[in-house]
């Protein structure tokens, strides 16, 4: 069983719902808003909030945090550091361990790993077949040795672990960022965001609904067991999901016309007469990634939730878009705090049926692969008011590009409004600006025009600084790293081809 089939959420039990008051509350009395401001502020805002969260909980049951577990905690999202750092000597350690009570115990053991910047590569669990044994957990990792130490010993003093043990496998030396060099590696890329979600979150439109938690639970399982090669699996929808999703539809196609760039509404067209799109039934991420593959070349991968945006982003580089199943609550139709089927369908897909869009954000995940976590970060942010809540100027008025706007119709009319805070596109400055994800935007910005931007996010792109240079094997579906001679002269050859193609073609003309 992979781990996302596993995770449990601590959140949805008596204690999980305390930690999220105490985080809103700890957030005020630190003069701020609880809400994110980006991802790296609010996991180092998270971590403090924890720590101070977690001693009250010891101190209530007449014990205290250890310093140990503190410095753990501490380390969980401290300052950024690039695993591109030279001469990081690691070792690859393989871990059994026995549970008594479950998985409610793994998440805790898991944040310790992470606390402590062990990089989890593998995890599996199987049922026991030992007496008062619940699972038997394999896990692989790369870390320090003395880091390691560390870890293994605060797992032991865990009351749910009943045996553990630790082999160290080979000695590594980590000189680059990994990422997919084909596109079956991207069933690595599955780590998930777990923020605004509706066991996570009681402002959750679904917080108290547990038909809808359930159904969620259901929907995401189906992503967890996909793997590269397959058919993506059909999901039969209930009415209640379709009505949402025809009042959407609905909504936004009576909007688009005024709202919505060119791009997108050429697209929209081609998705209905050729593609099967309709207020009647939501199309299946199958049917719609072989639409895709046959215009754009790009197709659908399902996924649970949200991803880390360096999975995302490196999925872009296979000219793959990674895609929810589920649909938002019903309660709430007009905007989601959340990608969900809907967002990804109609607010994504028309963008990346149109071939120069499909081409750029190909060109953005290229651009991602190797990058530090500070430009991740800022890409990320670049990505978010860009493809997600774009708008730019087209015949002289503003036109939505984003596919947050398009997909939301209640952020479709409020982004063209005269209420939000409109500025000029500047990728450096747009790069570090805060945002909200899990309500209306407060602030959008404007480019000159859709090409305009496009040429921007280029030029932004080609400043990341990376150890080497990345291209896109379309006949193998691979990367190429261009570091030896020999890629950069298969390189050469191919240009030189392409160049006599050309010039034969303008010839004939």
């Amino acid at each position: 069983m992979e781990v996302q089939t596993i995770l449990a959420r601590t959140s949805n039990t008596e204690t999980g719902r305390r930690r999220i008051a105490f985080q809103k509350s700890f957030s005020q009395e630190q003069g701020g808003s609880w809400r994110r401001k980006s991802l790296i502020e609010d996991a180092k805002f998270e971590t403090a909030a924890n720590i101070e969260f977690e001693k009250q909980e010891r101190k209530s049951r007449g014990g205290s945090i250890s310093e140990e577990e503190e410095v753990f905690l501490s380390q969980q999202n401290g300052d950024v550091i690039s695993p591109t750092e030279k001469d990081v000597v690691k070792q690859q350690f393989t871990i059994m361990m026995a549970l008594k009570d479950g998985m409610l115990s793994l998440s805790r053991i898991l944040r310790v790993f992470e606390a402590s910047k062990i990089t989890l590569e593998h995890i599996e669990s199987r049922q026991a077949t030992k007496p008062n044994v619940k699972y038997d957990i394999l896990l692989q990792c790369t870390g320090l040795k003395e880091t390691m130490t560390s870890v293994m010993n605060t797992i032991r003093q865990n009351n749910s672990v009943s045996e553990i043990w630790c082999e160290s496998e080979k000695v590594v030396t980590t000189q680059e960022i990994w990422f997919p060099r084909h596109i079956s590696d991207l069933d690595n890329c599955t780590h998930i965001v777990t923020k605004f979600e509706p066991e996570l979150d009681c402002d959750h439109p679904g917080f108290t609904d547990k038909e809808y938690r359930q159904r969620r639970k259901e929907i995401a399982d189906i992503a967890f067991g996909f793997r590269y090669g397959q058919q993506i699996p059909r999901v039969t929808y209930a009415d209640s999901e379709i009505k949402a999703w025809g009042q959407v539809y609905r909504a936004v196609k009576q909007l688009i016309p005024k709202y919505a760039c060119i791009e997108y509404v050429q697209s929209f067209r081609l998705l209905e007469s050729d593609c099967g799109y309709s207020p009647d039934a939501i199309p299946q991420l199958e049917d719609v990634s072989n639409f895709l593959k046959r215009h754009t070349g790009f197709q659908l991968r399902p996924v649970s939730g949200l991803l880390s945006a360096r999975d995302f982003l490196a999925s872009l580089a296979f000219r793959v878009f990674q895609c929810t199943q589920y649909v938002r609550h019903p309660s709430k139709p007009d905007h989601s705090p959340e990608p969900d089927c809907i967002h990804e369908l109609l607010g994504h897909v028309p963008m990346l049926a149109d071939p120069v869009v499909a081409q750029f954000s190909q060109n953005l995940g290229l651009a991602s692969l190797g990058a530090s976590d500070s430009d991740i970060e800022k890409f990320a942010t670049l990505y978010w008011f860009t493809i997600e809540f774009g708008i730019c100027k087209q015949k002289g008025e503003l036109k939505a590009y984003g596919a947050g706007i398009l997909s939301s119709y209640g952020e479709l009319e409020h982004a063209l409004s005269d209420k939000p805070e409109k500025r000029p596109f500047d990728p450096d400055q747009t790069a570090v600006q805060s945002y909200t994800d899990e309500d209306l935007q407060p602030l959008y910005f404007v480019a000159e025009s859709f090409d305009d931007m496009m040429k921007k996010m280029k030029n932004y792109a080609e400043k990341i600084k990376r150890p080497y240079e990345v291209r896109y094997n379309p006949f193998t579906n691979s990367i190429i790293v261009l570091n030896d001679r020999k890629a950069i002269q298969n390189l050469a050859d191919t240009i030189a081809n392409d160049t006599e193609q050309l010039e034969r073609a303008m010839a004939s003309l």
